[in-house]
């Protein structure tokens, strides 16, 4: 992701107040600088529900969001604390076209035509493209309809998303697929259970030391007494 002007002094953050609490309904968490928001409170379109924390390397997002009309009826369903890169484009069921006839043009879209919208079950539609929480989409990266990513997975840059995505698994290319696990399944499981991004944000802040350390070890143990 492009560099920005973030605060990295870990000292400054455990200094902070504990009456200082972010707030979701902010739309530029970092001071002064008005390239990067946060997504939840700029959303207009009722088709598009993102949770709190989200945000997006750019100064808008609903201009990532392509072919979403209403008369298909689709949402983008987003969750908290995604990371989401300058670049990319949530691909909506209207970029796709009738295939089971003759021609692919969608005369009921344009201007004099006279034709009639095709039936939906004429219509290639994949779905509400759902993304879950925590979750890292890389630079320039592509997710065409339909799509379902889980928490935790990392998208990686340019990569064009066709296919579902499990819970923490890193993917990359065009078509995008698996290179990894993050985690073993017991870890991940326990992340998934512990699902730290539903806990208040006085509770969150006090993870910060457990959810950024490298010690995956205190993690798990910390993780499966919470879960108890």
């Amino acid at each position: 992701m492009k560099q920005n002007p973030r605060n990295t002094n870990n000292s400054s953050i455990q200094g902070a107040s504990a009456k200082s609490l972010p707030n979701p309904e902010e739309i530029y968490p970092i001071p002064g600088y008005e390239d990067e928001i946060y997504v939840k409170p700029t959303i207009t379109n009722p088709n598009i529900v993102v949770g709190d924390f989200t945000y997006i390397a750019d100064k808008d997002f609903e201009s990532h969001v392509t072919h979403l009309y209403e008369w298909n009826g689709d949402k983008l369903i987003i969750g908290k604390f995604c990371q989401i890169a300058a670049g990319v484009e949530f691909v909506m069921n209207g970029a796709n076209h009738q295939m089971n006839a003759a021609s692919t043009y969608p005369f009921f879209a344009m201007k004099d035509w006279d034709a009639k919208q095709p039936a939906q079950e004429d219509m290639p539609l994949k779905g509400d493209t759902i993304i879950g929480n925590d979750v890292w989409i890389g630079q320039n990266a592509t997710i065409l309809p339909g799509v379902h990513i889980g928490d935790g997975a990392i998208i990686g840059a340019n990569s064009v998303v066709g296919s579902d995505v499990g819970p923490y698994t890193i993917v990359a290319g065009n078509p995008a697929k698996p290179l990894k696990k993050r985690f073993d399944e017991e870890l991940t499981n326990l992340l998934l259970d512990f699902k730290w991004w539903d806990r208040p944000i006085e509770e969150i802040k006090g993870l910060i030391p457990l959810l950024t350390s490298r010690d995956l070890s205190e993690l798990r143990r910390t993780l499966a007494t919470n879960n108890k």
